[in-house]
């Protein structure tokens, strides 16, 4: 491996910070939203001040979430081909926002106590390996909202420069998050002190 190759391996710092800011946004969005829903019954329970104090807790778990979510995807960044170097942050952040609205889709669920369709679970009874099914129905659907924007990022300047684009706009939105989590720790030294 020449040196050249190497460097191309290596991330740029604004290519770091783009994909740590991209890992972080969906964690704090979801942990934001589900503090505001928690936060009547809380402020109920309690006080005002205890409800921003669980909040806080929230905001700090979502930090140290995006951290393990960043160092993942800047691990599997590196399976990436050499050849599409310059595409790799933009797949990544896309990835990741994939990823992380299949999570909160799946947690929605669970808290909406929804159920499946009865029909769905009638097909799934009738079936040899239901549970077989459901995994391959899942990744179906999965791949079906996976496989199209990763080929649109390595194949089209376009959709690239979109997603691109996309980066630079959330990045504003991603850096306020975390001004809520300096916030957060702050409240938490103070509680705690």
């Amino acid at each position: 491996m020449t040196l050249a190759d190497s460097k191309m391996q290596i991330y740029p710092r604004q290519e770091l910070w783009s994909l740590f800011l991209m890992c972080s946004l969906p964690l704090h969005f979801w942990t934001l939203i589900l503090a505001f829903r928690d936060l009547s019954w809380l402020i109920e329970r309690s006080n005002l001040w205890d409800a921003i104090g669980v909040a806080s807790y929230g905001m700090i778990f979502a930090f140290a979430e995006s951290v393990l979510v960043f160092l993942v995807a800047l691990v599997l960044g590196f399976l990436i081909s050499k050849h599409w170097h310059q595409q790799r942050v933009a797949l990544l952040s896309i990835l990741v926002l994939i990823t992380a609205l299949w999570s909160m889709a799946g947690q929605l669920h669970a808290l909406s106590g929804m159920s499946f369709p009865i029909w769905f679970l009638n097909f799934l009874v009738q079936q040899e390996h239901p549970v077989r099914v459901l995994y391959l129905l899942s990744l179906l659907l999965v791949s079906l909202t996976v496989l199209p924007p990763t080929y649109l990022i390595l194949k089209s300047n376009k959709a690239l420069r979109f997603v691109r684009e996309l980066i630079d706009r959330l990045t504003l939105l991603a850096i306020l998050y975390l001004l809520f989590d300096i916030t957060g720790l702050v409240i938490v030294i103070i509680r705690n002190i």
